[in-house]
């Protein structure tokens, strides 16, 4: 009797000890298969960005950096144009070249190598018309020379002349300056009734062209005086 309750009692603890080692094997089982699962969820499945992709345009930018204005003044060109020969070296030859075809396209009036006060066809319209006429203040370079020299000479019949002379010049200068000012707005006005002219501003501007000596303005004159000036 013994025997049979002992022999009872190792099957019973034989047949749990097999029924816990089947219920650890069906968990490892789940937990492998779960973890799977799992894994080829997070292979399967990639996480947004969070922004949209940059265009190809946009990255050239950011690795170019931002655009430079253009130069306001003949310094500014300069000064920028120094700099490029730094970061670019190039050969003297290459380099002179390069400067007399920018000259030689803004004096022949190309828009991409004007300045910015000089581009537009509005300062176009008041060079042809400053041009087109003969004017006292193209004299005005001339009269500061022959004062100059007035001043070295000395004798003072001659100064008191120079003197007066120049005075009446400079109060003709300026009257003519005003009047030709005043008659180009009004023109640009009358031509170009979409754009903004401005009185102060071409009137300076007609007033500096018209001081210049003829062959040296830049650009070169379009047209000749007493020519008839038309909007281009």
């Amino acid at each position: 009797m013994q025997y049979a309750g002992s022999v009872r009692f190792l099957r019973r603890n034989s047949s749990s000890s097999t029924e816990g080692a089947a219920d650890t094997e069906d968990a490892a089982l789940d937990a492998d298969a779960t973890d799977g699962e799992t894994s080829a969820t997070t292979r399967s499945h990639t996480p947004k960005k969070g922004r949209p992709t940059p265009s190809r345009r946009d990255a050239e930018g950011r690795r170019r950096g931002p655009v430079a204005p253009p130069p306001k003044s003949t310094r500014e060109a300069m000064k920028r144009s120094r700099e490029l020969r730094k970061s670019n070296p190039v050969s003297k030859e290459e380099r002179k070249a390069q400067m007399r075809e920018r000259r030689e396209r803004m004096m022949a009036g190309d828009e991409r190598y004007l300045l910015p006060r000089d581009r537009g066809p509005v300062k176009a319209f008041v060079r042809d018309c400053v041009d087109a006429r003969h004017n006292l203040l193209g004299l005005f370079m001339p009269l500061a020379i022959i004062v100059f020299i007035s001043l070295l000479i000395p004798n003072m019949a001659v100064q008191r002349w120079a003197t007066l002379l120049t005075m009446a010049m400079l109060a003709a200068m300026a009257i003519e300056g005003v009047v030709n000012g005043r008659r180009i707005t009004r023109l640009a006005r009358e031509n170009f009734p979409n754009e903004d002219v401005k009185g102060r501003t071409i009137g300076w501007y007609a007033f500096i062209r018209a001081s210049q000596i003829r062959r040296l303005r830049v650009p070169k004159p379009r047209v000749k005086p007493g020519d008839p000036v038309k909007v281009k």
